[in-house]
Parts: C-alpha cells; sequence; structure tokens
C-alpha cells in the first residue's frame, strides 16, 4: 500500500500509549500493510504501531526483513503475559536511527494477541525473537528502550539526539 515515514524521537507520539482496536477489520489489515512496507523499506526487524504517527496497539516482527514468506508476526492487542530469564543485547530502533544501546530483556516472552483473521493466540517465544516482541510491545506502551539505560547514558543519548535535531541531521526515514 504505502511506505511511511518513521517517526522519531522525542516525538509525543512515541511517548503515548496506543489504543487497543478490539478486533480485526480492513482498516487494522490495511495498516499493517503499510507497517510491512515501511519495516521492510527501512529496512528493520520490527515496528509498532506509533512509530509511523498511528494509535492503533498494533506490531509487527520480522526477523528475516521479508526473505522468509513465514518470518512475518503480527500482534494486535498484544499483552504481555509473562517472561523468563535475562540477557543483554545490542539493539537499535528505527525513532532512533545509528543509536545502538545495550539492554537487558527477558530471554523468553509469552504474549496474549489478535492475529489478521482476528484470532486470539497466545505465543511463547524466545531469545532474539523474544527481545524484539518486547522492544515493540514498550513502544506500544508509551516507552522506548531508552527506559532500560541508566539515567547518566540517558541523558548522553539525548544531549546527542539534541545536537542532531539542532544541526539538522536528525530527519524522518522515507522511502528509499
Amino acid at each position: 500500500m504505502a511506505i511511511r515515514p518513521v517517526v522519531l524521537y522525542p516525538d509525543p507520539v512515541l511517548l503515548t500509549p496506543t489504543v487497543p482496536v478490539g478486533g480485526v477489520d480492513d482498516a487494522v489489515r490495511e495498516l499493517v500493510v503499510d507497517m510491512v512496507d515501511t519495516l521492510y523499506n527501512a529496512p528493520g526487524i520490527g515496528l509498532a504501531a506509533n512509530q509511523i504517527g498511528d494509535s492503533r496497539r498494533v506490531c509487527i516482527v520480522d526477523l528475516s526483513v521479508g526473505e522468509d514468506p513465514e518470518g512475518l508476526q503480527v500482534f494486535v492487542d498484544p499483552v504481555v503475559l509473562e517472561t523468563a530469564g535475562s540477557e543483554v543485547g545490542e539493539e537499535g530502533c528505527l525513532s532512533f536511527p545509528d543509536i545502538m544501546l545495550d539492554i537487558e530483556r527477558a530471554e523468553q516472552v509469552t504474549v496474549e494477541a489478535l492475529d489478521l483473521d482476528g484470532q486470539r493466540r497466545v505465543v511463547t517465544v524466545e531469545g532474539m525473537l523474544a527481545r524484539v516482541v518486547l522492544h515493540e510491545c514498550e513502544h506500544l506502551d508509551g516507552q522506548t528502550f531508552l527506559r532500560n539505560v541508566s539515567p547518566l547514558k540517558r541523558e548522553l543519548v539525548k544531549k546527542r539526539i539534541r545536537k542532531l535535531i539542532k544541526a539538522g541531521d536528525w530527519v524522518e526515514v522515507t522511502a528509499k
């Protein structure tokens, strides 16, 4: 359908919790198509709807970046039910271009969500997939990965972003 610009931090839409959709209709499916187009164009491995300026509680994950037709996972109204374990890993974010942070996250997560057919499902994932699902659910809660670093590291990243904004170098990701 359409590749949409990725919203950059500190845009307020990233810091506002999203709204549950309650069900899947054609409008939600169209949103997902736009999200997939945007994700693969970026390229990235996860995207929350508010990262393209939409306040609906929808996120997608595809570790294959579109290479595996079975790789795309869609989560409508996801709720994290349970987490287990802990590991530190490097994370990036399309809303924070060129910023990589070491983030501690659960090694395993169980999530309940609707799929594109409107069917409620519960999935348990681990490793990188768990990391990305948690990252995207955090976005949907109006949070960013900055909440998972020390206050000093957080301020250093914010200072770097302010300098990039002032220099005009912090611009939206657009279609290639």
